[in-house]
């Protein structure tokens, strides 16, 4: 078993897939998770690929945030689209990975990446509230590369 699938159990997953639908479910905002061993590529520089890849960029209001976790580099990024950066507090990234860091600290991968689903989610809710018109606009299965 790669360590990519030792990272989550399949409940642990499911646990992050929940996770997603309860911050999405009042905003228009789109939150992805993507997992994959390691990268020969700069962690934030990975993440931003793994975006487009994602078709991240093409939300309709460009708010689309990306949860990137390389486990063997021991590495993450929280990657938003430039509509949701330009409306959070500037500290805002550095205390969801301040969050999430903490859990990861004490091997409790899951429940990192569930609370900082639920805090972007929160944010997203109060810049990009959800309308009668909004579609959800891209998967919340977690990718793995």
């Amino acid at each position: 078993m790669s360590k990519v699938e030792a990272f989550l159990t399949k409940e642990e997953e499911q646990e992050i897939i929940s996770a997603i639908r309860v911050a999405e479910k009042n905003t228009s905002g789109e939150i992805r998770v993507h997992i994959e061993a390691t990268s020969d590529k700069d962690p934030y520089e990975r993440s931003l690929e793994v975006f487009h890849l994602l078709k991240m960029d093409n939300t309709k209001d460009a708010n689309g945030v990306l949860i990137y976790v390389a486990v063997d580099d021991k590495k993450f990024v929280i990657y938003g689209d430039k509509g949701i950066n330009e409306v959070v507090p500037k500290d805002f990234w550095n205390a969801t990975k301040d969050i999430m860091q903490s859990h990861f600290k004490n091997a409790n991968f899951k429940q990192g990446i569930v609370d900082g689903i639920l805090k972007a989610g929160t944010e997203l809710q109060t810049h990009f509230p959800w309308q009668t018109d909004d579609k959800n606009e891209l998967s919340n299965e977690i990718s793995k590369g």
